[in-house]
């Protein structure tokens, strides 16, 4: 880096590029939402047939090229702006010192030397000569120790002042220079293939750029004011509200996984950022299982030629203590992020709006972590809650017993049931796994560890919904929270969390199939006992209610379903433990009733 380049350099023409990629990133978003939830959404709605699934196939790919780009450009337009920062701090230092030389008689050459004039220190005999100096870049205690005594001994007063401007322009010139060498390379690798497929590779080489910009980006995202540590869903929201359009958009590029964890930030935001970190994880694992050399065959002839004619053999044995847990581990994770994906290319179908992805962590807590809406609870007139109990994880998050889509298939008719008694209104349902669910009913779905540790983080997401709500038009929509088995008694906890003075978060609680939720009373859950309603059915009578008050997760041996709980009891037709969520029951219709605020439509028992 040399003087007249540095000086010549316009740090807002970097900006200007870097608002051109913004511009165009935010282009692809609404390009891929608008072939997503519009058109796409609009076959799925009114097409049946083979050219319709060839061109929700083709759609499906021209989206992702959509997100790849609006990521890359993304990271572009943060680099640029990392770049045009670090530059600009560089050549303020230059500009000031030459200001600064000028001011005091001095001229700098196009090398960075400096040139002063004849002086005389006071008390001098004769003016010493002028002469030219050349700047010391980052001397040693000894040699910084050398030149101030040089300083002290040179009988030309200017000697001194022309050498501190030098070293100043030398300061300059080097950390340009540094900055130059620090994004060139990041620069480059922002590149695409030259083709129009978006693979596994581009996203894992995407995941790599954004660890890189990061990195670099530093000094300038460290202008950015970060999110409040340990801030509550208020204080995020009012941070995110704080940033400009380029501030948001930066930080997004380089912290999805951050922001979309954030409680208190807009739905589409947190969606936003979750669908990046969703898309390079998928490929990631992905490429990891790949990397896994194929199953040989478990059985051959028996070398000792006895009986058996066939014996395992070594091949087989070696791959399954090498590599079938961690395929069995893969396969999971990408099972329940297959089943996200397939939810969103699920929107349109039967009615079904936009999904939103609030969450998202592939190993978070142990189980994943998959917070996913049915329509936008920002917006919407009623929301509805729904937290799943034992066995719950990101594996099995799309599949039950009915093969109706899991705890993302109850949340969809949960959004059905609920839509058809509100013509008119808007409704978001809401699936919320995001804490250590029990893996077993006995030993851990008998302890009250897992609601402890989940109730909080359940408070927490729902003062960030109603945070999101009154950003988003002022207004809070109703909101009902459903706990099944074990999710019962995290709702019961997180009821019982924080400060519920004021219990706009939260109008209704419904807990089906509920162990108990760590109460005496339903009064004592904050919303008053007639918004506390419960339903149960004969299998959870014999098991998993009389072994909930048995091991005490209901405080006193009391759980919901109990007259002397006093909340509303609800007819249920239930025969099963998962059978409250059965599409067209009359349990679902009941919790559909509550959701709507339709109270005098619930059955009670």
């Amino acid at each position: 880096m040399d003087l007249a380049t540095l000086k010549a350099f316009k740090p807002a023409e970097f900006e200007d590029a870097a608002d051109g990629y913004r511009a165009t990133s935010e282009m692809a978003s609404e390009a891929k939402d608008t072939i997503d939830n519009r058109i796409t959404a609009g076959i799925r709605r009114r097409l049946k047939g083979e050219s319709a699934d060839a061109s929700l196939k083709e759609l499906g790919h021209l989206a992702k090229n959509f997100h790849y780009m609006q990521t890359e450009c993304g990271l572009v337009s943060t680099a640029l702006n990392g770049f045009a920062f670090d530059m600009a701090l560089a050549k303020r230092k230059l500009d000031t010192a030459l200001e600064d030389a000028q001011a005091n008689s001095c001229t700098v050459n196009a090398n960075g030397s400096v040139n002063f004039p004849p002086g005389q220190k006071p008390g001098a005999e004769k003016e010493a000569d002028g002469g030219t100096v050349t700047g010391n870049v980052g001397g040693s205690p000894t040699s910084d120790a050398l030149e101030r005594q040089a300083v002290n001994l040179h009988p030309n007063p200017h000697y001194g002042r022309a050498l501190g401007y030098a070293n100043r322009i030398a300061d300059a010139l080097r950390e340009a220079a540094d900055a130059d060498a620090k994004w060139a390379p990041k620069l480059r690798a922002l590149k695409a293939d030259d083709d129009l497929v978006v693979s596994d590779r581009d996203w894992v080489d995407a995941k790599a750029d954004k660890a890189g910009v990061l990195q670099a980006a530093r000094p300038y995202l460290k202008s950015i004011e970060a999110p409040p540590k340990d801030g509550t869903p208020d204080q995020n929201a009012e941070w995110w509200k704080g940033l400009t359009e380029e501030q948001r958009s930066d930080y997004l590029a380089v912290h999805p996984a951050a922001l979309g964890s954030l409680n208190g930030l807009p739905s589409d935001v947190r969606d936003e950022a979750n669908r990046m970190v969703l898309a390079e994880t998928k490929a990631t694992y992905q490429l990891a299982l790949d990397a896994i050399p194929k199953e040989p065959f478990k059985y051959g002839p028996n070398p000792n030629g006895s009986y058996p004619a066939l014996a395992v053999t070594a091949e087989w044995q070696m791959w399954r203590d090498t590599y079938a847990d961690e395929k069995k581990r893969l396969d999971g994770v990408m099972k329940g992020m297959n089943a996200i994906q397939d939810r969103f290319d699920r929107t349109g179908r039967g009615g079904l709006p936009e999904a939103y992805l609030l969450g998202f962590d592939p190993v978070g807590l142990g189980d994943g972590k998959v917070i996913l809406a049915t329509g936008n609870p920002d917006t919407a007139d009623h929301v509805g809650i729904y937290v799943p109990g034992t066995f719950s994880g990101i594996e099995s998050i799309g599949e039950d017993d009915d093969d109706s889509h899991g705890d993302l298939g109850r949340n969809e008719r949960l959004w059905a049931e609920t839509t058809r008694l509100t013509p008119g209104q808007s409704v978001s349902t809401i699936t919320w796994l995001d804490y250590n669910a029990p893996d077993n009913i006995a030993p851990q779905a008998t302890n009250g560890q897992y609601a402890d540790e989940g109730g909080p983080r359940l408070y927490d997401f729902l003062q960030g919904n109603r945070a999101a709500q009154e950003a988003a038009d002022g207004s809070r929509a109703h909101t009902t929270v459903i706990g099944h088995s074990y999710g019962s008694t995290v709702v019961g906890v997180s009821a019982q969390s924080g400060s519920w003075k004021d219990q706009s978060a939260a109008n209704d609680f419904i807990f089906a199939g509920s162990p108990g939720v760590q109460a005496d009373h339903a009064a004592d859950l904050g919303v008053g006992a007639g918004h506390v309603w419960a339903m149960g059915g004969p299998w959870d009578d014999q098991v998993v209610r009389q072994g909930g008050r048995l091991m005490g997760l209901g405080d006193n041996l009391t759980i919901p379903t109990d007259g002397r709980f006093g909340g509303n009891v609800m007819k249920s037709d239930s025969g099963g433990h998962t059978g409250f969520f059965d599409d067209g029951s009359l349990s679902m219709r009941n919790q559909a009733a509550v959701i709507a605020g339709q109270y005098d439509k619930v059955e009670l028992d």
